[in-house]
């Protein structure tokens, strides 16, 4: 049977505010039992903005490298298509990004009760936004309403 790539074209990317080098897809937000599955494309060769992830997070590698960058911007890791990883909330910073092509990796994260997702931080570490459920709920009741607006035009 003949290798096809995972096709991403009919997905709906969403930029992320202003932050360049990646853009998301929410699957899934089911807060009632703290659960959100989240699609991420970042851009190869280039790396996202410093964050902590403040809550249990599964990925899964769909297509291309997911790189994990310290801080300082070394790398720190590689995960190749097909990667499965569980990594558990951290206060260590990092970065993200895609390797030779842009990766697209599957986050299912599972906070526990009123627990952050994610805190976005500044070059110097200071933290510039968090991310929680709420704000998974509020950008995908968003963005299914625009949707549902576009298609009764």
């Amino acid at each position: 049977m003949p290798h096809t790539g995972f096709d991403d074209s009919a997905i709906e990317w969403q930029p992320f505010g202003d932050f360049p080098h990646f853009q998301f897809a929410i699957l899934h937000v089911d807060p009632a039992r703290q659960l959100a599955d989240v699609m991420f494309r970042f851009a190869a060769g280039q790396q996202i903005v410093l964050h902590r992830h403040k809550a249990l997070n599964h990925t899964f590698v769909l297509r291309g490298e997911h790189l994990i960058y310290e801080e300082d911007g070394s790398l720190r890791e590689t995960r190749p298509t097909g990667s499965y990883t569980i990594s558990p909330a951290s206060e260590t910073p990092h970065r993200e990004g895609g390797g030779r092509e842009d990766a697209i990796v599957l986050f299912s994260m599972r906070p526990e009760p009123g627990q952050l997702l994610y805190e976005i931080l500044d070059d110097a570490g200071t933290p510039i936004a968090e991310v929680s459920m709420d704000t998974l709920v509020a950008l995908f009741a968003a963005h299914r309403a625009a949707r549902q607006e576009a298609m009764a035009a």
